[in-house]
């Protein structure tokens, strides 16, 4: 027999930020980090023989709570990955509720019925995942095993080991970051122990120290991001409550919420350049609209816009309020050794990068 726990990657940038991964890599949060560190008070005193996981950064680097202290080494599959989201890959849910609403529907309650341009369907996941759980365990009969994997994946595999077919899935749950699942293996047969289990989210044992807040749904619609049109171009000042000091070259995005602007983003490609910094000289949000989870959003965009160049971290101007300075800190951001600005890494760890 091989006992089997199938864990789902801590928090990461698409949770976070409201954006489809699918299959692209993103780094995890630092409230993801916070989740690994209880995973890893959780298994402590757990046996395990053999660690697995998914070829993506964030499943890697979340696999580490329990091979590193247990100094095993860890086992990249491409066939545990997150099911591929096709066109919708790296889109905000936001972008894709206003331009495909039925099939994010579909998506979220209806998945036998969702397919998207170059996606995979549930079906082909399911198959793989099914084959990729039996070959491990036919390779580890008699040891326990730890395998991470992702969300819709883990869900989907899960379903078929407890006969729920497709039609119903949208009556299952999706295990939140680092949910734990134990399955047991006999030959040919899986029985599913328990799903879904975040205990150590919650456990004293495991969360002492540790500053674990309760993020909303990443799967919630959020924003949808367009270049400041020429009739909001009074928006930003607005919505920073003064004159930015924006670059004639500052590229400026709006984020939309049901088609009202919300807040705007800048970037200045030009400055820092040289010391691999991606410059944000501009993230405001309006009054109105303040507190309820969109300012992390605009962040999302700047690393989606200064990564593909190159940056590995993110500067702001230094938080003038109280408010600004403990939103820059909730979401990573620290004082600068130069005492100018505020930073944040977004760069990768070879660690967790697959070969």
């Amino acid at each position: 027999m091989t006992t089997i726990y199938l864990i789902r990657h801590a928090e990461a940038e698409g949770n976070l930020y409201r954006i489809a991964q699918g299959q692209d890599n993103s780094i995890l949060t630092d409230l993801g980090w916070q989740q690994i560190r209880a995973l890893e008070r959780r298994f402590a005193e757990i046996p395990v023989d053999a660690v697995y996981a998914s070829d993506l950064y964030r499943t890697c680097a979340t696999a580490s709570a329990i091979y590193r202290p247990k100094g095993l080494p860890l086992h990249r599959r491409r066939d545990l990955r997150e099911i591929c989201v096709g066109v919708w890959e790296q889109k905000t849910w936001g972008e894709i509720a206003r331009r495909d609403p039925e099939q994010l529907e579909d998506f979220n309650r209806r998945l036998h019925l969702w397919h998207v341009e170059g996606a995979e369907t549930p079906q082909a996941v399911q198959a793989r995942m099914l084959a990729a759980v039996r070959e491990i365990a036919a390779a580890n009969d008699g040891r326990t095993v730890a395998v991470f994997s992702h969300g819709c994946a883990i869900r989907l595999t899960l379903a078929a080991l407890q006969g729920i077919p497709l039609e119903e899935l949208g009556r299952t749950p999706t295990g939140s970051n680092t949910a734990v699942s134990l399955l047991r293996a006999e030959g040919a047969d899986i029985e599913v122990v328990y799903r879904d289990d975040a205990r150590h989210l919650t456990d004293p044992a495991c969360t002492r120290g540790l500053t674990l807040k309760k993020r909303a749904n990443g799967l919630e619609p959020g924003l949808y991001f367009e270049p400041l049109p020429p009739e909001l171009t009074e928006f930003p000042a607005a919505c920073a409550g003064r004159t930015p000091d924006l670059p004639a070259c500052a590229a400026v995005l709006t984020g939309y919420l049901n088609g009202t602007p919300v807040g705007a983003v800048a970037f200045d490609e030009g400055r820092e350049a040289a010391e691999g910094c991606g410059w944000i000289p501009l993230l405001a949000v309006a009054e109105p609209w303040r507190r309820r989870g969109y300012g992390v959003q605009f962040i999302g965009q700047a690393v989606m816009h200064y990564r593909p160049l190159g940056r590995d971290r993110l500067r702001l101007p230094a938080p003038e309020t109280e408010a600004a300075e403990r939103f820059c800190r909730e979401f990573g951001f620290s004082p600068a050794d130069d005492g100018r600005a505020w930073e944040k890494d977004i760069g990768y760890d070879p660690e967790f990068l697959g070969t």
